[in-house]
């Protein structure tokens, strides 16, 4: 039973994560010949200054990269 978790940073749509999961579930089914029933995702949206990039918070690295 395959579990997949997503972390991304918060900002993604629905839409967005519908796609993430059809086309991870696909590539399960594909490459490991799992059931779709079998597959878990879970996608985890973290705040930009809760997750760190290039030594600095997301969200600063983003502010000092707009200017």
């Amino acid at each position: 039973m395959p579990y997949v978790n997503v972390q991304v940073t918060k900002g993604v749509s629905k839409e967005q994560k519908s796609q993430l999961v059809a086309d991870i579930n696909q590539s399960l089914i594909n490459v490991l010949g799992k059931k779709p029933e079998h597959i878990h995702i879970v996608i985890q949206e973290i705040e930009e200054e809760n997750w760190g990039f290039a030594g600095k918070l997301t969200s600063d690295w983003k502010a000092k990269t707009k200017t």
